[in-house]
């Protein structure tokens, strides 16, 4: 043992209890005590090494685990491809608007996550469509906690209409080894025909307007197991209730809801959401309704869930008729659409 290890070790004898401070054993008195617990210099040397590494690792964890609960991720979140997607900086910062996206994001997972693992459970596989998919942040984040981190398998599908976000999705998928990702260059609609006949979950986070119900269109059509809407902006069914108002002021007090501008506008938000709810009921789905974060965080906070049944819901079905009836909104009848009601009927 070299000069300096015997001095480090006296000083560390003598500052315990059995010494005064400051007292120096002998150089024999240390190398004996060295032999007597079969201490060699290597293993002296090694083991101080041992204890700083794991002193600095202790330190590097206490730091990722601050720096996880102030960014607000969750267990096993990468945080190199949130950085990726922007959602943080390469300083590992994040601002308030990013923050709020990742925490609506976060609690949509905590959703659709216990769907995924039930349809795993059941078949060994899961299958998910994204529909108006954007950046595909909702894709991504699933994609690394469910099946990279949790070791299922499985595939899951963005369908976006924008070309340079379906590229971009495409590059980061490569980048962090996501073989079970795939992006369509397509709109909603017009995926049907490039999609597998079997989906088990379709997802439509913010699809503006109409794509929330070509969504669930697609959906019925390809007889999925779960739905998860968190819908946007919609005015088709707004534009009706406006051209239809001076005619039925006359005759159906109920228009009150929606004569002034602002109404119509509010109302036919809310009145869509309604119909979906009854359009899916019909079709043999259960459907819940809440929200999906404090209003605080974005004015777009209704969160649908709905998942298969056993059997369609006729009272359902009459319902959304009668609705259709009395507010004028016959057009609407494609758009919420039940047929397959209609041919159990012939």
């Amino acid at each position: 043992m070299d000069k300096a290890c015997l001095g480090r070790l006296s000083r560390r004898l003598c500052n315990s209890s059995e010494h005064k401070a400051g007292q120096l054993l002998s150089p024999f008195a240390i190398s004996w005590i060295a032999r007597s617990y079969r201490l060699s210099d290597n293993t002296f040397m090694s083991n101080r090494s041992i204890a700083v590494n794991k002193s600095a690792l202790n330190a590097t964890k206490k730091v990722a685990i601050n720096a996880a609960e102030q960014l607000g991720l969750r267990e096993g979140q990468s945080l190199e491809l949130l950085k990726a997607l922007h959602i943080i900086t390469r300083e590992g910062a994040i601002n308030q608007d990013s923050r709020r996206k990742l925490k609506q994001v976060n609690h949509l997972l905590q959703f659709i996550e216990p769907l995924l693992a039930k349809v795993q459970a059941a078949q060994g596989s899961v299958s998910l469509v994204d529909h108006g998919a954007g950046k595909s942040y909702l894709g991504f984040m699933l994609y690394d906690l469910f099946f990279k981190a949790g070791g299922n398998t499985g595939k899951v599908i963005g369908v976006e209409v924008r070309d340079e976000l379906v590229t971009r999705s495409k590059e980061l998928a490569a980048q962090f080894g996501f073989k079970g990702m795939k992006f369509l260059n397509l709109s909603v609609e017009a995926s049907q025909a490039a999609l597998p006949e079997k989906i088990d979950i379709v997802t439509a986070l913010h699809a503006c307007d109409t794509a929330t119900d070509d969504a669930i269109a697609f959906a019925i059509a390809r007889g999925a197991q779960h739905v998860v809407l968190v819908p946007c902006c919609q005015a088709e069914v707004a534009g009706v209730l406006r051209a239809g108002k001076a005619g039925a002021l006359q005759n159906n007090p109920l228009v009150e809801l929606w004569r002034r501008p602002l109404h119509t506008r509010e109302f036919g938000s809310q009145l869509t959401n309604v119909l979906r709810c009854l359009q899916l009921e019909a079709h043999g789905y259960e459907v819940t309704v809440t929200e999906l974060v404090g209003w605080e965080h974005s004015m777009k906070n209704e969160l649908i869930i709905a998942s298969k049944g056993k059997s369609h819901a006729k009272t359902s079905k009459q319902r959304l008729q009668a609705m259709l009836d009395q507010l004028g909104l016959n057009d609407m009848r494609t758009r919420f659409f039940t047929p397959l009601l209609e041919k159990e009927a012939t």
